[in-house]
């Protein structure tokens, strides 16, 4: 109970600079950016030339480089249960709308608009089965995800630093292939998709810098949990229709990981950048079990990087749903 009691005080005490946060961190509604200024207008004269042309560059894009896209979007467009996740961390007042809840409907509006203008382009491209798709996204909602967090704010604020950072190098590194394959329109969707979780990156990683100050142990504690079990993507009950859930997953980690978009080895940069910029060995008057926890972070990187130049990734794709139907293979 005092544990909890800690955390609750410590939520309490960053809440009162949320106002401030939310101006940083997020912009305000009538300034970003929408789906439709990336997207054809289908009220100009030119809208037609503009979705043939969508439907042109889409061609030039290989079948991995689709699984990719269709997996980062049906994570985007499960935002439903991510948003319920948040608003049930302790801390966070859905009923009273406080500051956290404030903060997470805010993100929550902003992380809308990336499914949104993947789907729509992804519907226009004509190169999936967007009725596969959609069922893939209804089951990954239906299914939910467990990541290990709990309700506990320490560990929900570390799994959103390191995973805001990497969608943030997923999406650009899938909007640099984009543009290497002259489709200008999917790489500045990608570009800008890519800058707002850069920005939500930078506001969560800000929230444990905080935390850091106020419980050290308790909060280097969570960090070690968290890494222990290893920071899942939103994706990992992924599934298509008539499909368990493990394979789909898997399959599409690989594509990615042969793309280059997101690997093993960018999973350890992003620890690295974490335990450097919370200033992990520096930290002081931690317990001897914290003081363990920062060893074990600390050591951790060069471990995982032995292990991963043993991994073997699969040359060749995996069948999907998603995409097999337009015979792509």
């Amino acid at each position: 109970m005092a544990l909890k009691n800690i955390r609750l005080e410590v939520m309490q005490t960053v809440e009162k600079s949320i106002d401030s946060f939310v101006d940083k961190y997020l912009i305000p509604v009538e300034d970003i950016w929408q789906p439709t200024d990336l997207l054809p207008n289908l009220q100009g004269d030119d809208y037609m030339e503009k979705i043939l042309q969508i439907r042109e560059e889409a061609k030039e894009l290989s079948y991995d480089f689709w699984v990719v896209l269709v997996g980062d979007m049906v994570t985007e467009e499960a935002l439903p249960t991510y948003e319920s996740w948040l608003m049930d961390v302790e801390g966070v007042d859905q009923v009273g709308q406080n500051g956290w809840s404030k903060w997470v409907r805010h993100w929550t509006g902003e992380e809308n608009r990336h499914g949104d203008t993947l789907n729509k382009y992804l519907y226009l491209s004509g190169r999936v089965d967007m009725k596969e798709v959609e069922k893939t996204t209804q089951y990954l909602i239906n299914d939910g995800f467990d990541i290990g967090t709990g309700r506990d704010p320490y560990k929900n604020f570390v799994y959103t630093s390191f995973q805001e950072l990497a969608t943030n190098i997923s999406h650009k590194r899938v909007g640099q292939l984009a543009k290497q394959k002259g489709n200008k329109m999917l790489s500045k969707m990608c570009s800008m998709i890519a800058g707002d979780e850069m920005r939500h990156h930078l506001a969560y990683r800000e929230f444990v810098k905080i935390i850091f100050e106020y419980d050290p142990s308790e909060m280097m504690l969570a960090f070690q949990d968290m890494m222990k079990k290893k920071i899942v993507m939103p994706a990992q009950f992924l599934r298509e229709s008539g499909e368990d859930i493990a394979s789909a997953f898997e399959n599409f980690s690989n594509a990615g990981q042969r793309l280059g978009v997101y690997t093993t080895f960018d999973y350890i940069d992003i620890l690295e950048k974490l335990n450097d910029y919370w200033k992990i060995d520096k930290m002081t008057s931690l317990t001897d079990d914290a003081e363990k926890a920062r060893d074990y972070l600390m050591k951790l990187p060069s471990r995982m990087s032995r292990i991963a130049e043993r991994i073997a990734i699969p040359k060749d794709s995996a069948k999907f749903k998603w995409v097999e139907a337009n015979g792509l293979l």
